[in-house]
């Protein structure tokens, strides 16, 4: 898949590299051809400069959210490589989780506080640019410095997706996925542990490409729909563009996501 997604993204350098130098020289009166390597040149250029500007302009975690990123509670945080460790009482079992797209990952640290309360420590990892996409393999770097009897992968969003494809390039070496308002574009293994939860009022997950790819999952794969929640409340970062409102409160849908996850994985907090 990411090889097609490195020569669209070619393509489109080219393309814009064309655009751009083609307006360039209209306006300057050249005549002669533009070189095709310098073209594509220009266009990543400028092309990356849209990027960072569209990057730029993401979600970012709430006061409640820095405040779980103090720990407390029996709960620990510590930074990472990539990212942060909230370490709790629980020995046994570890969660690694993949932001949403263009949310600042601390926006998560509630919900990792609050499982790393009930016994499961998680690492919250920061992923390049805010897009899980362009760092699926970082599970691979907290797996290799942490022993744990059992490792589970969880993701929202975008990162949900990011965290199914590595589960699918890695088929065991971890013991579940948790897709929270996310799915799978690639086939998993049958005897991987999997969890799907969503929102009632969820008005950014396209139903139609869930529904759609459910045979990717496992046939035990366990699915929980919040009555109430929506897209934005998996995380602390505000309302995202297209959300439905909510009918329950942050808290309570954080507290129903936590009970949905500990009933996947146990807790030996």
């Amino acid at each position: 898949m990411y090889v097609y997604i490195a020569a669209a993204v070619t393509a489109v350098c080219m393309i814009f590299g064309g655009a751009v130098t083609y307006i360039v020289s209209k306006k300057r009166r050249m005549n002669r051809a533009v070189p095709p390597l310098m073209a594509a040149g220009i266009g990543m250029i400028s092309l990356a400069a849209v990027c960072a500007v569209y990057l730029s302009i993401g979600y970012h975690a709430d006061s409640e959210a820095y405040s779980a990123m103090n720990g407390g509670d029996g709960v620990s945080v510590s930074s990472t490589d990539c990212g942060w460790f909230f370490d709790g009482a629980g020995t046994g079992s570890a969660l690694i989780f993949y932001p949403g797209a263009k949310v600042e990952p601390q926006a998560y640290a509630p919900l990792m506080k609050d499982l790393a309360d009930r016994g499961v420590d998680c690492f919250l990892v920061d992923m390049p640019a805010n897009m899980a996409i362009l760092g699926v393999d970082r599970a691979d770097e907290i797996m290799n410095g942490y022993s744990y009897d059992s490792w589970y992968i969880a993701g929202h969003s975008l990162g949900g997706n990011a965290a199914a494809s590595y589960c699918a390039g890695a088929p065991g070496k971890t013991d579940g996925l948790i897709l929270l308002a996310s799915y799978s574009s690639n086939k998993l293994a049958d005897d991987l542990d999997v969890l799907s939860v969503y929102g009632s009022e969820d008005g950014v997950l396209s139903m139609d490409i869930y529904n759609a790819d459910k045979g990717n999952l496992p046939a035990g794969a366990d699915e929980v729909v919040i009555s109430g929640g929506n897209h934005s409340q998996f995380g602390n970062y505000g309302e995202q563009r297209g959300d439905l409102k909510a009918s329950i409160s942050s808290a309570q849908q954080r507290s129903l996501t936590v009970d949905a996850i500990i009933g996947l994985i146990g807790s030996d907090g």
